[in-house]
């Protein structure tokens, strides 16, 4: 290298080297400081936002969220959403600084430092971002935070192509600080940023809710959180405690002790000395933007949790008030209940923010969807129809949607706390708001009756979780168990989304959206209530001032209002029924449901396959035009092959495909094929499929439009039967048997004279399903899950 390149060299370094050995104070000379947990300095010529770093020893929680969200519930970016908490600190290399996530899923709870680095050493953690030091005074560095900040933190762009609405990144010359939400405090310092993410051929969810949807722009909320001290104590995790399980592995258990530890989540709660008072009580905000009359019952519904901290001994130790004025949402020194609006009815959400190292929670974050509540106002309107005369009262509607509200409050607030989903609270007399609630309608004579749709206030169940959770006695482990055992006493059972959930889940007694001990008789009382409501709907389900044509929608929760009863009765068929036991216990692990039942559980089921059943009346049909100039279809409207017309058929294909997919599902039909094997009176799988398949080929019994749904419906089983016959993931028999059938059908149809006098078109729809039928077996149709027509969204109800 020549002379004048080393002089030039040495000068930038020395250049370099000046610029570094500026103090932090004369670097943010004439920047706007802010104090508090980590303080940092706005640059106001650069928008930048300098960090100062003052502890590298110091861990920290690093959380993420979203301030302005999409508005979309089936994307799921909602306003004052949280995101993950990461466990992190800053590290010093040299001349930069790291910001490193630590792995606390394997640890070693250990006294002997070498024991803790060699788990530490043995799993790999996450460098989030590194940052050049700016300006360095002491041990304290200054930082540019700008970039880190305005990045995507929380997932955005992923969870955008994740639900399939584009590929987008972040548009740095349309992102920003956004200096109003960018704030400081003790123990917490906070960020925000809105970011502008750009990309092309937008999704329909996009499409619907950005006004130019190829720029989306969102304000994304970084917070650095000081964790607690070490005055809380973890309590152990119960399979049958209703809490979520706070779970790492501790490789500094002893060899005949569990390599898994499990405890609860909860918040911190202490009685003052020989008191039942609280050291300080656990409060939920409510967002100031709730309009009345729902905030009230927000309020109330959150407020029900008292009578349950009450019920384990303490005092005054939860309430609920209104979220000051100049407090920010996601200060994470606030437990908020917040009122997030989209584009169409979505999810409410309770969140936790909990200290990772010991499940201890920081802070209850709810995000209530407001069309909520409209949809259960929809679902009484469908039902009471209160616009028949002058005299308009629509207080019994109202009344059945507050009465949601409150029970969506206590329940998401519930999650906050650190409960699980009960499913099985239904068949306990609604025992805890931590179970998904039907409305509760009965039929008094000729009139509709909703006072009492929903329950009031904390169930048994929920006292005693919180008795679990929150309690005290002198000995933990004696007090702990006496609150399970008491719950067996009482009778009160807990079930939860794993054995629930989904459509082909085993369990007998553990549904969601149901109501009554008894699946099968609260099922006859909701057809009976569907008929009545159906041979009754009337232009007055509308007020006077609406188009004709949305009584469709209004309609649609009716027609429908059988599905998840429908679900809860065909959990029985091949099903089980079982609690969360641990070893000593001494009653059986299961108990299979009795023939007899599971025998009535395929009848009521097959009976909503009639066309009987899913035909409207014709005057109904008369009330339903297509739609008005100005008013589309939408997701929450009936499926149709018709074009604008109203579709009388279509919505039958849509209903009996769900109770085909109850009745056809292969992990059903396993349990059922075994069953039957372990005790012949239990119905098998085959002698189901034959039930089918003689209904289908009852071409005799109907005529007219029953004709045509009845023809839909054998579509509809066809299908079914054929993605059965073709799903790899089947058990063996299972695909055998649908195959068997298949053929069976095939031969049924050659034996028919298809070519005669046919007024209502059944030589034609036998005939096409043989030719589909042979087509599939020759491997030239493939058959998709999305074929058939499908109902509109019914959760969440």
């Amino acid at each position: 290298m020549s002379i004048r390149k080393l002089l030039f060299a040495a000068a930038l370094a020395l250049l370099s080297a000046a610029a570094q050995a500026k103090t932090i104070t004369d670097y943010t000379a004439g920047m706007q400081k802010h104090a508090g947990y980590h303080d940092f300095y706005w640059d106001d010529e650069s928008g930048r936002v300098l960090l100062e770093i003052a502890d590298f020893e110091r861990e920290f929680l690093l959380l993420t969220g979203l301030a302005q969200g999409l508005g979309s519930n089936p994307v799921g970016l909602d306003r004052n959403q949280v995101g993950d908490n990461r466990l992190v600190q800053f590290q010093r290399v040299g001349n930069r600084v790291l910001l490193h996530q630590l792995n606390l899923k394997y640890r070693a709870r250990s006294d002997n430092a070498a024991e803790r680095r060699a788990v530490a050493e043995a799993f790999a953690s996450s460098v989030l971002w590194g940052f050049e030091v700016l300006a360095q005074k002491d041990e304290r560095v200054l930082v540019d935070f700008t970039p880190f900040l305005l990045s995507d933190q929380h997932g955005i762009a992923q969870r955008l192509k994740d639900t399939e609405q584009g590929s987008y990144s972040i548009d740095a010359s349309k992102s920003a600080i956004y200096l109003p939400r960018t704030k400081n405090f003790p123990e917490n310092s906070e960020f925000e940023a809105q970011l502008t993410f750009a990309g092309a051929a937008p999704g329909k969810y996009l499409r619907e809710v950005v006004p130019t949807p190829t720029l989306v722009s969102l304000r994304q909320h970084i917070s650095l959180v000081a964790l607690p001290d070490d005055g809380y104590q973890p309590r152990p995790f119960h399979s049958r405690s209703g809490y979520f399980p706070f779970e790492f592995r501790d490789y500094a258990t002893a060899i005949d002790q569990p390599l898994d530890q499990r405890f609860i989540y909860r918040h911190r709660l202490q009685k003052k000395p020989g008191s039942d008072e609280v050291v300080e009580p656990i409060v939920y905000y409510v967002d100031s933007g709730v309009p009345e009359p729902v905030r009230s019952a927000l309020v109330e519904g959150a407020s029900w949790w008292n009578q349950a901290f009450e019920a384990a001994g303490y005092k005054n130790a939860f309430r609920v008030e209104m979220l000051p004025e100049d407090v920010d949402p996601l200060d994470v020194r606030y437990n908020v209940i917040n009122w997030v609006h989209r584009s169409t009815r979505g999810w409410s959400y309770g969140y936790s923010i909990a200290d990772p190292r010991t499940g201890e929670i920081i802070k209850g974050n709810v995000t209530l969807g407001s069309l909520r509540v409209r949809q259960d106002f929809l679902i009484a309107q469908g039902l009471l129809q209160p616009y028949g005369d002058e005299k308009i009262d629509t207080e019994a509607l109202k009344a059945m949607a507050l009465a949601r509200i409150r029970q969506l409050s206590a329940h998401e607030v519930g999650h906050t706390l650190g409960l699980a989903h009960n499913f099985a609270a239904s068949i306990d007399g609604r025992a805890s708001v931590m179970d998904y609630p039907a409305p509760l309608v009965s039929l008094q004579g000729e009139e509709l009756e909703l006072s009492e749709a929903y329950a009031t206030g904390i169930g048994a169940w929920d006292k005693l979780a919180i008795r679990y959770g929150y309690g005290n006695g002198e000995n933990e482990r004696r007090y702990l168990a006496g609150v399970i055992a008491e719950a067996e006493t009482q009778k009160l059972r807990f079930i939860s989304d794993p054995d629930s959930r989904a459509i082909n889940n085993a369990h007998a007694v553990s549904h969601l959206w149901d109501n009554g001990a008894d699946p099968l008789a609260e099922f006859a009382r909701m057809a009976e209530l569907r008929r009545h409501a159906l041979d009754n709907f009337s232009a007055a389900a509308n007020p006077q001032g609406a188009p004709r044509s949305s009584l469709e929608e209004t309609l649609v929760p009716v027609y429908y209002g059988h599905r998840y009863q429908a679900e809860a009765v065909g959990k029985l068929i091949g099903g089980l029924d079982y609690d969360y036991l641990y070893n000593g216990a001494d009653q059986n692990s299961y108990t299979l449901v009795p023939a007899e039942r599971q025998q009535r559980a395929i009848d009521a089921l097959l009976s909503t396959l009639e066309p009987e059943f899913l035909a409207l009346p014709e005057r109904v049909l008369q009330l339903l035009p297509p739609k008005s100039y100005g008013y589309g279809r939408t997701d929450e409207s009936f499926p149709s092959y018709t074009g604008v017309a109203f579709d009388a058929v279509a919505m039958s294909e849509a209903a009996a495909g769900h109770t085909l997919s109850i009745l056809l599902d292969p992990q059903r039909a396993a349990r059922l094929g075994q069953q039957h094997a372990r005790s012949s009176e239990i119905p098998g799988f085959g002698s189901l499929l034959d039930r089918l398949t003689e209904r289908a080929l009852a071409a005799d019994s109907y005529s007219g439009l029953q004709a045509v749904i009845h023809q839909r419906v054998n579509h509809a089983y066809i299908q079914r039967l054929m993605q059965l016959a073709g799903d790899k993931n089947a058990a063996e028999p299972v695909r055998a048997q649908a195959s068997l059938q298949l053929a069976k059908f095939r031969q049924a149809l050659g034996g028919m004279k298809l070519f005669g006098e046919d007024p209502e078109g059944y030589s034609a729809h036998y005939f096409y399903q043989a030719q589909r039928i042979a087509a599939f077996t020759d491997g030239e149709l493939k058959i998709e899950a999305g074929d058939l027509k499908a109902m509109p969204p019914g959760s969440p109800i």
